[in-house]
């Protein structure tokens, strides 16, 4: 045996002994009104909330924040809300989406808890669409609101199958440096959330 397989069998024998996960069935907070909640929660995330009826709302909105934002480019992930300039599946060098003012992606659900809002990866050609655009806009569904972390992991069963996705919760903001706040260094400057129903 040679010294990598010394230390390996080393480590082994120092693991501690296994533990049952703990019971968590009775952890965590409910909301009178979760939609209320995530408001509230994508407003101190830095982002905004805006309550729309349906997609052809949803769709004015997203083309009135495009005008307001002077987005010249624009790609739209979800059918009928917004009108893309460019075909980010054709793109192939991700590099080429450098540009995009604004994209439009579909939320599969929002956490009322601390706004945010989970974006599936096998929905996103490239997964540089969530970093790269200037603006976000992320439509959700109104009844995929969920109260808090634990009921949205439950939701998602993310352990069955290990997939790309992430949380986004408002614009990108950082504040390690020099101890400022700063918005938009690593993402989106802004984020607005689009509750369908």
């Amino acid at each position: 045996m040679g010294a990598r397989d010394d230390i390996l069998a080393a480590l082994r024998s120092a693991l501690p002994p296994a533990a049952p996960h703990p019971d968590l069935s009775g952890v965590g907070l409910r909301f009178p009104d979760p939609i209320v909640a995530l408001g509230e929660a994508v407003t101190a995330a830095g982002g905004a909330l805006v309550r729309v009826p349906d997609l052809a709302a949803a769709d004015r909105e997203v083309r009135e924040l495009a005008g307001r934002i002077g987005a010249k480019r624009v790609v739209s992930l979800v059918p009928g809300v917004g009108a893309s300039t460019d075909d980010s599946a054709a793109v192939a060098d991700p590099h080429a989406l450098e540009g995009v003012g604004l994209a439009v992606l579909r939320g599969d659900l929002a956490v009322a808890e601390n706004a945010a809002v989970w974006v599936d990866g096998r929905n996103l050609p490239h997964h540089a669409l969530v970093v790269v655009p200037e603006h976000l806009a992320l439509v959700v569904d109104a009844r995929t609101v969920v109260h808090d972390m634990h009921e949205a992991y439950a939701r998602l069963g993310l352990g069955a199958a290990p997939r790309f996705g992430l949380f986004v919760a408002g614009p990108s903001k950082t504040a390690d440096i020099e101890q400022a706040l700063v918005i938009g260094a690593h993402g989106a400057r802004s984020c607005t959330v689009l509750l369908v129903g």
